[in-house]
Order: structure tokens, then C-alpha cells, then sequence
């Protein structure tokens, strides 16, 4: 078995380390891994280990004969049976398969808000689904949307995993210790920093020196522009950070209190993983798959995207309560070692490779 990981870009995301991560753990499973990068590398190329085998196609538009031609001589030579697409590399997948009809084509989609989006916007994918052999999901819903709107009986639910790389801590957080609130998601719309932001205002009423922590992209567009300003207008300066991109996230986590998701849609979001992995209680929106990571109040909070009074009130309950904090973070790591192990992921995989 011999397959290739399909990624537009390595730029910091769910669907992109998920990518690298089934590459890596796949060198010990199957007889080949392999990445490729179709458009635009990024700081997680450095997360990819030798033993893959790698390509940077450089894609310049959508239909890149030089890129075709590039890719489709290193499926050939390198015998590559399986492509596994992510998220919008999709449509270049289609394009191979028009020149190597014997490769077999999976499609995972990471993108939750999805089921929300109108036809008009997946009017391609619904074309290009007829070459697709099986669809991954990433959530419940996503596998129901696929089953009801495109061309493919078999679509498969393989929830995401985290692994967190052991290394020095290379990002000292500000802030007091002991006292500090992160939230692990790039500067984008659907990620909702705002909400956090007014959700955080009213716990500082009363929170005696907490910090909030923003650890992801900053893509320095109208969101980041709003977002800066607002921080600034509410003299939150001194109790609010950006880092912007890092790399150490399992050190970062190790500095931090709370773990938090303010987003408006998620597929199953790798931050609420890596908040367990590092033992953190956890207070999210109640989005996409987060009530299989979180599915009790002993395993964390799930509020709704449109209460930020319950939200700021259970970020509270934690800081009031340095026991519970301990026993919820607990509970999450053992939840999320259990149901969201690599191991886990990895077999389910190979059983969809190997079907």
C-alpha cells in the first residue's frame, strides 16, 4: 500500500496538520507515505519526517498542466496507489485521475460550516464527487450532508486526533502564573475572538489578574485590524496577548489554566484535543463535533455561540475553583486518550484504505 497525502498548503490549520500527521504516523504502518503540497508550502513542513516521501508542485491556477504532468510521473514512479485529499485540494485530485484512471481517490473534509453553506458552493464538489471512491467527515453532521448531497455511498466518519510534539518551550507567555487563559485558533472569522474578547471583559470584572492568550496566524487583514483595535479601545492591553504563529504548542499549554473555543462552526476542532492532551479544563462553544470530545460537565463546558453570559459564568466556576480545574482536565486527557488516540485514527484508516 502506498498512498499520498493531498494538501493545497502547509500554512498553520486543521486539515493541514492532520495531513502531516497521517503522513508521519503511516511510514511505520504502510509500505509508503507520502506528501504533497500543491500550492503553497509553510512553517509545518518542518513537522514532516524524513521517512516521507515529499512534493512541492508549486501550482500556479487551478488547471496547472506543468504541475499535472509533475505529480502524475511521481505517482507513476513511485507506485502511489491511494490519493487522500484534504479539504479544497479536492478538485486538483479530480484532475489527476483523468490521467491515471488507476488510482483510487479519497476526499476528507474538514470544513464544518459546510453544512451551512448554500448549493452555489459546492455545485463543483458535487460534480467532481462522482471520482471520488470514499469520503472521510471529520463529524456527524458533515457525514449526513455528504450522504444527502453528493455522489458517494461510501462516506466514512473518522474523528480528528492531536499529537503534541515533545520539545523545549520556546514562547514564554505574559501574564501571571497560574493565571492564564488560552485559546489556540487562527485570527479568522468562523474562530469568533471577539466573543472571547467580550466574554473575557466580564470576567475581569472580578478575575483578580487572569490573561487571555491568543496563539494562532495573524493574517494582519480587517478581522486582525478589528480585533487589535478592539483590545485597545477596552484598555485590554495589559490582560490580553497575540503571539501570532508558534510552533510549541504542548510548552505553551504547559504555562496555561483554561483552554477556550469561542467559534462559530468546527468540524472536530484539534485545539479542544490538545487542550486534553495537556490536561487544561476546557470552556467552548457548543459547535460541530466538540459534544464528542466534551461530553459531560466533568470533561469541561459546552455553552452555546450566542450566550456569552453562561460562557463568561463557567470560565468563572474554574477560576473560583482550583480543584475542579485539576479533576476536569484529567477527565478530558483520559476521554480524549481513549476515543481520539492516533492509534485509534490510524487503524480506522487503514481499514478504509484497505476497503
Amino acid at each position: 500500500m502506498r498512498v499520498l497525502q493531498l494538501i493545497d498548503s502547509l500554512q498553520v490549520g486543521g486539515a493541514e496538520k492532520t495531513a502531516i500527521n497521517y503522513a508521519n504516523l503511516l511510514t511505520k504502518k504502510i509500505d509508503q507515505s507520502f506528501l504533497c503540497v500543491t500550492r503553497k508550502e509553510g512553517p509545518l513542513k518542518e513537522l514532516l519526517i524524513k521517512e516521507v516521501g515529499y512534493l512541492f508542485l508549486k501550482k500556479k491556477s487551478k488547471i496547472d498542466f506543468r504541475a499535472i504532468k509533475k505529480i502524475n510521473s511521481f505517482i507513476k514512479t513511485n507506485q502511489i496507489t491511494i490519493v487522500h485529499a484534504h479539504s479544497t485540494s479536492y478538485f486538483f485530485a479530480i484532475l489527476l485521475k483523468f490521467f491515471n484512471a488507476k488510482i483510487k481517490i479519497i476526499w476528507h473534509d474538514h470544513n464544518g460550516n459546510r453544512v451551512c453553506s448554500n448549493k452555489s458552493q459546492n455545485t463543483i464538489l458535487k460534480y467532481c464527487s462522482y471520482f471520488f471512491n470514499t469520503i472521510i467527515t471529520v463529524n456527524q453532521d458533515l457525514k449526513s450532508w455528504a450522504e444527502g448531497h453528493l455522489y458517494v455511498k461510501d462516506v466514512m466518519y473518522l474523528p480528528n486526533f492531536s499529537v503534541l510534539k515533545e520539545e523545549k518551550v520556546q514562547t514564554v507567555l505574559k501574564g501571571t502564573h497560574g493565571k492564564r487563559i488560552v485559546c489556540l485558533a487562527n485570527l479568522r472569522k468562523p474562530k469568533n475572538h471577539i466573543f472571547l474578547l467580550n466574554v473575557f471583559m466580564d470576567v475581569n470584572k472580578g478575575s483578580n489578574g487572569w490573561s487571555l492568550h491568543f496563539i494562532g496566524t495573524d493574517f494582519n487583514d480587517e478581522y486582525s485590524r478589528k480585533l487589535k483595535t478592539f483590545i485597545i479601545d477596552n484598555d485590554l492591553k495589559k490582560q490580553v496577548f497575540l503571539y501570532g504563529l508558534k510552533q510549541d504548542i504542548k510548552g505553551i499549554l504547559s504555562q496555561c489554566d483554561i483552554g477556550v473555543l469561542g467559534s462559530t462552526s468546527e468540524g472536530l476542532p484539534l485545539s479542544i484535543l490538545e487542550y486534553g492532551l495537556a490536561k487544561l479544563p476546557v470552556v467552548s462553544t457548543n459547535v460541530g463535533d466538540c459534544n464528542k470530545v466534551i461530553t459531560n460537565t466533568e470533561e469541561g463546558v459546552l455553552i452555546s455561540s450566542d450566550n456569552p453570559t453562561a460562557f463568561s459564568k463557567a470560565i468563572l466556576s474554574y477560576i473560583n475553583d482550583e480543584a475542579l480545574r485539576k479533576t476536569t482536565g484529567e477527565n478530558l486527557y483520559s476521554n480524549v486518550m481513549v476515543n481520539f488516540s492516533a492509534q485509534s485514527a490510524l487503524d480506522k484508516l487503514i481499514l478504509i484504505y484497505n476497503n
